[in-house]
């Protein structure tokens, strides 16, 4: 399977607690939600299309709390978004929660790594990443992402946690779509394109 990661960030790189003030108040962050005036039906629908194209979910413990309080609720199993989520394997990374109680949600054991690893050699379309902000600094240090779809929003936040955080692998990425929604959300896909290349601006 292709992993993918799905992410909100700012214009100055944060992901932190983009959906609601109560989801991650961590280092005193005060702008929970900050994601919701930008809300549009061109954005929504490529969520849709994303979460189409799932098989499996990868989800980090707190994005998985969220997600396990809230999309159980919804029952419709022709909803785009509940639908996949409440009946697709669901893996989640965790070194502290004993059991994962959602319909067909694993907790992971042992390595990290080898375990993704292991669920991307396995047959299927995407095993999909939403938020998980901890969790993507894992993959991203072990160089496990293949595309990234990132929407980013008309906002600077000035503090939070930051989708490249340190350690990140440097590497070079192919814009392969963009979109722009009316409310001004940046709708970016990339796959990878090798290492990083350099040279002198100018010089030919």
């Amino acid at each position: 399977m292709k992993l993918t990661v799905t992410t909100m960030v700012s214009l100055d790189g944060v992901m932190q607690a983009p959906g609601g003030p109560g989801e991650d108040r961590s280092g005193g962050f005060k702008f929970g939600g900050w994601t919701a005036p930008y809300g549009s039906k061109e954005g929504f629908q490529s969520i849709i299309e994303w979460f189409s194209q799932a098989d499996a979910f990868l989800l980090g413990r707190k994005t998985y709390q969220i997600f396990a309080g809230y999309w159980p609720k919804e029952t419709d199993p022709n909803n785009p978004i509940a639908g996949p989520l409440n009946r697709l394997p669901k893996y989640v990374a965790s070194k502290t929660l004993k059991k994962a109680g959602w319909n067909n949600a694993k907790i992971l054991k042992g390595s990290l790594v080898a375990a993704v690893k292991k669920l991307k050699a396995e047959e299927g379309r995407e095993l999909q990443v939403h938020g998980s902000g901890d969790l993507l600094q894992t993959l991203l240090k072990a160089g496990l992402v293949d595309e990234w779809r990132i929407m980013i929003f008309p906002v600077v936040l000035g503090k939070g946690k930051r989708l490249f955080g340190g350690g990140a692998v440097p590497a070079a990425w192919n814009l392969v779509d963009s979109k722009r929604t009316p409310s001004g959300v940046m709708l970016q896909v990339y796959r990878p394109a090798g290492p990083v290349k350099t040279g002198t601006v100018g010089e030919k």
